[in-house]
C-alpha cells in the first residue's frame, strides 16, 4: 500500500514528508493505522547527529547505514491488519507503540527487567526485528528504516507484536501516545529508578516531557517538595501544574533553594532530564544530591561524550548513588497499563501536557517549537483519535 511519512534521508535533515510503499504484515507482524505521535527530542538528536552518523561514516566503518528512516518512536495507533501466527492483536485494538520492544524470553525479560531486553537493544539497527527485512520502502523501492522497529512519523506503520502494547477501547489515543515514552521514561525515573517515597525531596532538571513526567512521577510516588529546574519561563510555570513545588531557572539557584528547604541535607532523588546531558549537568546534580540519595540521568547525551569530572570523594564517602536508566526502568507490557489506570483515575495528566498538535506536513516547524522551548509535548494528530 501507498502512505506517508516524515523521513530523514541522512545527518542534518530537514524531515521530508513524502509517500512511501508498505509492505503487508508477515510472520509476528502488525499493520498499524497511527492516531498520534509524539515529539520527542530523541528523534532530534537522530537529525543532528548526537545518536547518530551519516551513511558515509557507517559505510566506512562497515557498519549497517541508517538513512533514509521514518521518524518517530512515540505513540498511538489502531490495528488494521495482523499477519499469520499473530493472536495477541486484532484489527480494530487500540495499542500503544513500545521503541524498547519486549521478546520475553531473554535473561532481562524473564528477571523482571524488560527495559534492557536483547531484542530492544538494537532499536536503531535498520530492518525488521522479525527477520531483518525490510517492510517500508521508497518510492523508487529502496529499503526504508523506521526508527525504533515502529516509525511513528508515519499513516501507517508495520511492526513486531514485541513492540506493541494493547489498551483499553475508550481512552483517547492521543493522549495515550505520551504512555510509549515520556511518561514511563519520566515517571519510572522518579518512582522506579530514584525510588521516591513519601515525604521525599525531589529535583528535577529539564522540565520538558519527559521532566514533566518524572515531576508526575514524583508526586504520585508522594514527594513533599519537588523543585523543578529549567532556564525556560513558560516550562518553570507549566512544571507547577504538574506537582512542582518550587522552580528555579539554573543549577546554581536550585542549590541554595534545595539547602534552604531542607536545612543543609539536600535531595533524596535527583532526576536529570535536559535536552542533552553535558558532563557539568552531571556535576551540579550530584552536588543536588544529599549522602545516600540518588542521582538518576535520563535524558541522552551526545555520542561523543566519553566522560564526566565529578568530586569522587564526597561521591564515595557521601554513599551517593548515580544511575542510568532506559524508559524509566518500566516494563512496558505491565507499565503502561498501570500508566493507564492512573490517566483514566485522573492522577496522571496526560491531556494538560500536550501544549499544541501538529499536521504531518508540520513537522519541522513542530520541532523548532520544541528547540525554542515553546512546548512541553506536541504531537501529531492523524485525525483518527
Amino acid at each position: 500500500m501507498k502512505t506517508k511519512g516524515a523521513v530523514l534521508h541522512d545527518v542534518g535533515g530537514p524531515w521530508s514528508v513524502e509517500e512511501f510503499e508498505l509492505d503487508p504484515p508477515r510472520a509476528g507482524e502488525v499493520l498499524v493505522e497511527m492516531a498520534a505521535a509524539g515529539l520527542c527530542h530523541s528523534d532530534d538528536h537522530i537529525l543532528t547527529g548526537d545518536m547518530s552518523a551519516p551513511n558515509d561514516v557507517m559505510r566506512s566503518l562497515g557498519l549497517p547505514t541508517m538513512f533514509p528512516t521514518i521518524g518517530g518512536h512515540e505513540g498511538s495507533g489502531i490495528v488494521r491488519q495482523v499477519g499469520d501466527g499473530v493472536t495477541d492483536f486484532a484489527p480494530g485494538d487500540h495499542v500503544v507503540l513500545s521503541f524498547v520492544a519486549v521478546c520475553g524470553q531473554c535473561r532481562w525479560c524473564a528477571t523482571g527487567m524488560e527495559y534492557i531486553c536483547d531484542v530492544g537493544a538494537f532499536t536503531l539497527t535498520p530492518g525488521m526485528p522479525t527477520d531483518g527485512t525490510f517492510r517500508h520502502h521508497t518510492a523508487d523501492g529502496r529499503p526504508l528504516g523506521h526508527l525504533s522497529k515502529v516509525g511513528a512519523f508515519a499513516e501507517h506503520t508495520v511492526v513486531s507484536t514485541n513492540s506493541l502494547v494493547k489498551i483499553e477501547p475508550q481512552l483517547s489515543l492521543a493522549p495515550c501516545a505520551l504512555l510509549s515514552c515520556a511518561i514511563p521514561t519520566g515517571y519510572g525515573s522518579a518512582a522506579n529508578r530514584a525510588g521516591v517515597r513519601g515525604g521525599d525531596t525531589v529535583v528535577v532538571v529539564g522540565a520538558g516531557g519527559i521532566g514533566t513526567g518524572a515531576i508526575q512521577g514524583a508526586r504520585i510516588s508522594g514527594a513533599a517538595q519537588i523543585v523543578a529546574v529549567d532556564p525556560v519561563e513558560f516550562k518553570q510555570k507549566s512544571a507547577l501544574r504538574f506537582g512542582a513545588t518550587h522552580t528555579a531557572a539554573t543549577a546554581a539557584e536550585a542549590q541554595d533553594m534545595v539547602r534552604d528547604l531542607t536545612y543543609g541535607v539536600m535531595a533524596d532523588a535527583v532526576v536529570v532530564s535536559p535536552s542533552l546531558i553535558t558532563p557539568g549537568d552531571v556535576r551540579d546534580a550530584l552536588q543536588l544530591t544529599r549522602k545516600g540519595g540518588t542521582c538518576v540521568l535520563t535524558g541522552m547525551t551526545s555520542q561523543l561524550t566519553r566522560s564526566v569530572k565529578i568530586d569522587l570523594q564526597d561521591f564515595i564517602l557521601m554513599n551517593k548513588t548515580l544511575a542510568g536508566t532506559i524508559f524509566g526502568s518500566c516494563n512496558p507490557r505491565a507499565d503502561i497499563a498501570r500508566l493507564a489506570r492512573l490517566y483514566q483515575t485522573g492522577q496522571l495528566q496526560l491531556d494538560e501536557m500536550i501544549t499544541r498538535r501538529y499536521r504531518l506536513d508540520e513537522i519541522n516547524d513542530a520541532y523548532d517549537d520544541l528547540r525554542n522551548g515553546k512546548i512541553i509535548r506536541g504531537v501529531i494528530d492523524f485525525g483518527i483519535s
